[in-house]
């Protein structure tokens, strides 16, 4: 008889820690999860998911412009903000339902309420003490907002799902992925969108080239970009917001969005009375197998602060279940991690930028095209896609592959199963094309750009 409650206890029914706790019991072991808020994390509930059937509306918009070229009338459209909530709203409770038949269905206890840590083996939720043999942090992260005068007026993408109505007028902060997918959100569903962001280019990290296509096309679509400024502060004015800028410029809004980066929520989680070490941005770190200092202790998803995007988190819950539970060691290898941007345009990538690969393999060899995508061609739309590829000259492996334009995460998905498997241009050359198809210029580009 086992001296724990439970051979497993996870602390968070997002996706790394329902993932853990399914995997976990499949291989036998006694398996336990509690949850503070709903059951499907961040992803489902208030992220990924709702995010995108957000960005699929508003892409609608446009596809009613481009079907003229087409033959097609399209008689006058209205757009409903209450009917799109409303069914974004069902799904993720049908989503949500999923989640919890699926821990039910793998002998899962599901306890609702916030867990803490009281020791290396034993967790609080609510008056209730739990005890378990192995405890997995996997309780993600939260916006950040930072303080000034007005915040109290300011929402994040928490509350953005919720908004009674589509506001007139918005302001983005912000110039990561989040913010260049709101900015388009509410752009194309007709609301006068401002975005604010300190940085020269939107999407720091993210290659040069597709900063550079995805800011020019954003302000083709009509986002008003107010870039190397901030806002100093924010008052109610006449029934609305205004927000002062650094610049001295002052926008007025209905609603001011926030999208400045997301922390650890590990504050309050008793780390530290567990004797697990923290950093001083409230990330936890961990080994290759994602234990803690503490060996009872392991954490996965974005707590860890590694790569902090859903699949990432799916395959780090996965693989500490079978390591711990399967005997099956697995490390985790967060090498050429493919990631998306549904701004509008799309962007998908996979590997190293240009100018990081320049800095880790020396001498590359660049191949890039920018073309007008064949729907534009009678649609009468003058956006431009963008297509590169990042070569290390040594081994002529491809080591970066960057895609804007329609459907570019899908497009990016299969060939990062190539880049992860370190295939070489000359095997992309190899590669027949399909035609007529955007993502075929991947395999049919010759011609490296000079430096």
């Amino acid at each position: 008889m086992s001296q724990y409650d439970y051979d497993l206890f996870v602390i968070g029914a997002g996706s790394g820690g329902v993932r853990a706790a399914r995997i976990a019991a499949g291989h036998g072991a006694r398996v336990g999860i509690c949850e503070e808020s709903r059951v499907g994390g961040t992803c489902v509930i208030r992220g990924c998911v709702p995010k995108k059937l957000l960005s699929y509306a508003a892409h609608f918009a446009e596809e009613f412009e481009d079907a003229a070229g087409f033959g097609w009338t399209v008689g006058e459209t209205r757009f409903d903000w209450a009917t799109l909530v409303a069914n974004k709203d069902r799904e993720i409770d049908r989503l949500e339902g999923i989640y919890q038949s699926l821990l039910s269905g793998s002998g899962v206890d599901l306890v609702e309420g916030r867990g803490t840590l009281v020791d290396p083996h034993t967790v609080a939720v609510g008056e209730r003490r739990i005890t378990a043999e192995r405890i997995l942090l996997a309780v993600g992260g939260w916006p950040w907002v930072p303080d000034f005068p007005g915040r109290e007026h300011v929402i994040t993408s928490n509350e953005a799902f919720h908004l009674e109505s589509l506001p007139g007028r918005v302001i983005v902060v912000g110039g990561g992925y989040i913010a260049c997918e709101f900015a388009g959100i509410f752009n194309g569903l007709g609301s006068e969108t401002h975005q604010v962001y300190r940085g020269d280019a939107v999407l720091r990290g993210f290659d040069d080239d597709v900063r550079r296509v995805v800011g020019r096309e954003m302000t083709a679509k009509g986002v008003r970009f107010h870039l190397e400024d901030n806002i100093q502060a924010i008052r109610p004015v006449d029934g609305a917001l205004r927000a002062t800028l650094d610049s001295g410029d002052e926008i007025d809004a209905d609603c001011v969005m926030y999208a400045t980066g997301r922390v650890p929520k590990s504050e309050g989680l008793g780390l530290r009375a567990a004797g697990v070490d923290v950093r001083a941005d409230g990330s936890v770190p961990v080994d290759e197998y994602s234990k803690t200092n503490v060996d009872s202790v392991f954490a996965v998803g974005d707590i860890t602060h590694r790569v902090n995007l859903t699949p990432v988190a799916l395959h780090e819950g996965h693989a500490f279940a079978d390591t711990q539970f399967g005997g099956m060691p697995r490390p985790v290898d967060h090498a050429f991690v493919p990631s998306a941007v549904f701004s509008q345009p799309q962007v998908g990538s996979v590997g190293w930028p240009e100018h990081e690969a320049r800095n880790h393999y020396g001498d590359i060899d660049v191949y890039r095209s920018e073309f007008r995508p064949m729907k534009h061609t009678l649609s009468g739309r003058q956006e431009k896609a963008l297509m590169k590829m990042i070569v290390a000259r040594e081994t002529r492996k491809v080591v970066g592959l960057h895609v804007v334009g329609p459907d570019a995460p899908e497009i990016v998905q299969g060939f990062a199963v190539a880049v992860k498997c370190g295939l070489t241009k000359e095997q992309f050359d190899a590669t027949i094309g399909i035609h007529p198809t955007a993502a075929e210029e991947l395999v049919t580009m010759r011609q490296a750009v000079s430096d």
